[in-house]
């Protein structure tokens, strides 16, 4: 096991320093020049010598690399001489449009995002997997039928068009729930918790439905195997089989693309966040790239592919303890 884990680690690494590659490429040879950004209009060449000097732009490509790589795990220092400005670890840069370190926006907004993605989360498990065991259980039925109808039809509803019908019927027309506004839980918890209605009903009707056909999928592909079959054979209580049998091996799958789908809402839900107006890392992202505030872009990118490999290793961990194969071969 020890083994196993330090392999799927140092896959993450190199995933994440890939990532991490090829994002400062992008930005490097397709954005514009940060230094005319930042100078602004009323500039000069020597001014924008100058910017580039100080945030190294002025230094080959793959020494830039470099330092920015060191910059995430030992910070470092822009500029030289009385107008240095040290940036700690974890340094991803300064904003371009703020200056302010991006790491420091990362973390007051995250809360935010983990928030939102917590409670879909919650909300689409409990949905999903309610709703594919029933359907598998009553396989042919009118329920399955209407079952697989709702789930189609919520699949194909995109999230903008969910969250605009959303703040029409409930907040306009019926008037059950106030428009998000920026309330600390510590301030006002109910007012705080209606908030995040909406976003968690948007987020997650889509991932419920998904979710719900995944596991009458998996449900009916396992309870046709033959050891499924032979417990049943052998008499055994049809809850026990269904308990020590069918659901266990029926959730492996699930729990892929939970690690995924989780991990990848910590990092933003980019379109949610920005219709409600929520403060969160995806609205920040996209106010970014309104903005072109490259450092921004690629501090988001960075920590969206770092939960996406966490979200793998964990999964990787919880595999073996709900799949005894897996146990075994790690």
């Amino acid at each position: 096991m020890p083994r196993f884990l330090l392999t799927r680690i140092m896959s993450g690494l190199m995933v994440l320093l890939l990532v991490c590659l090829f994002t400062y490429l992008v930005f490097f040879a397709l954005s514009p020049d940060p230094a005319v950004q930042i100078c602004g209009k009323s500039c000069t060449p020597e001014l924008i010598d100058q910017i580039r000097g100080n945030l190294g732009l002025d230094q080959p490509f793959w020494t830039q690399f470099f330092l920015f790589v060191v910059g995430i795990f030992a910070g470092r220092t822009y500029g030289d001489g009385a107008g240095a400005v040290d940036c700690a670890a974890p340094c991803l840069g300064y904003s371009f449009q703020s200056s302010q370190a991006v790491w420091d926006m990362i973390v007051q907004r995250l809360p935010v995002s983990a928030t939102v993605a917590v409670g879909a989360a919650v909300l689409w498990l409990l949905a999903g997997l309610a709703g594919g065991l029933l359907s598998a259980v009553k396989e042919g039925s009118f329920l399955d039928r209407f079952t697989t109808g709702l789930t189609l039809t919520s699949m194909s509803i995109p999230n903008y068009v969910l969250a605009l019908v959303l703040q029409y019927v409930l907040v306009v027309q019926l008037q059950w729930l106030p428009f998000p506004q920026a309330v600390a839980f510590a301030d006002d918890p109910v007012q705080w918790f209606l908030n995040f209605v909406m976003p968690w009903m948007v987020l997650a009707i889509g991932y419920a439905a998904a979710y719900t056909r995944l596991t009458r999928a998996n449900v009916l592909d396992v309870l046709r195997e033959n050891y499924v079959r032979t417990a049943a054979a052998k008499g055994l209580p049809q809850s026990l089989v269904w308990r020590r049998h069918a659901l266990r091996p029926a959730l492996t799958p699930i729990v892929t693309i939970f690690g995924m789908d989780f991990a990848g809402l910590l990092g933003g839900a980019l379109i949610t966040e920005t219709v409600f107006g929520i403060n969160g890392v995806g609205k920040m992202a996209a106010d970014s790239i309104a903005r072109n505030d490259q450092p921004v872009i690629m501090g988001v990118t960075l920590l969206a592919g770092f939960l996406v490999v966490v979200g793998n290793l964990v999964v990787d961990v919880v595999y073996t303890a709900i799949d005894p194969r897996v146990r075994v071969n790690a």
